[in-house]
């Protein structure tokens, strides 16, 4: 099979509050052998992947690792709201609107200049590095309850601070040198960095709503790095 079935499997049993011997009864199997399945000792047939993705009312590709949605659907910019509407209660969460609005807008400006930058290197490295930051806080929000299931996750929570931050390191050094000219990650650098001749005027002209967000994230940040000094 692969080591993502096991993790998943298990995942999906602890989401529905299932025992072990309760789910292999319901499943027409052993708990013994469905122990063995959740702890990578045996592969099952592919009948019984058929079988237990009908059971949880999921994909068999989702079982497998091949994709994060359950239902087994292709992911499609089309298909990806703008934006979440704002929660009932954070319109009494000053703190958490404010920095929730100033870090989206300065991330919407960010992607509008890697667009007119038009290179794929640069839109991936600095998209991966975005996504890693979410990453890393997520789950430390979600581990912040014990009970929550860690199955959701395939990296052990010892191994995942330290290669994420080793990864986000990379991933700036190949974002500077394809923004250098050099080639980084399989990607060719940069040719023409005039697209992004960049001022505080030229930024204030062209994104008069995102620019006030930027300018309070780079001010508020600046701050905290003096304050370590």
């Amino acid at each position: 099979m692969n080591n993502e079935f096991p993790r998943i499997i298990t995942l999906l049993r602890r989401e529905r509050g299932l025992s072990q011997k309760q789910a292999a009864l319901e499943l027409g199997i052993s708990q013994a052998l469905l122990s063995h399945y959740e702890k990578g000792i045996r592969e099952c047939g592919l009948d019984f992947v058929i079988h237990i993705a009908d059971y949880y009312q999921v994909s068999c590709d989702y079982l497998l690792g091949r994709t994060p949605d359950r239902t087994g659907a292709t992911l499609r910019v089309e298909d990806l709201p703008e934006s979440h509407p704002t929660r009932p209660e954070e319109k009494t969460n000053t703190l958490v609107t404010l920095n929730k609005k100033l870090i989206i807008n300065s991330i919407n400006l960010t992607f509008d200049l890697l667009g007119k930058a038009g290179c794929k290197g640069m839109t991936t490295e600095v998209s991966s590095y975005l996504m890693v930051s979410v990453y890393k806080m997520f789950r430390m929000l979600y581990s912040v309850n014990s009970r929550n299931p860690q199955a959701m996750f395939s990296l052990l929570p010892e191994m995942y601070p330290g290669f994420s931050s080793a990864l986000q390191s990379i991933l700036e050094a190949n974002a500077a040198q394809i923004a250098s000219g050099k080639p980084a990650d399989g990607f060719q650098g940069m040719d023409d960095v005039s697209l992004l001749s960049l001022s505080p005027e030229t930024i204030s002209r062209e994104y008069p709503d995102l620019a006030p967000s930027l300018y309070n994230l780079i001010q508020k940040t600046e701050e905290k790095i003096k304050n370590l000094k």
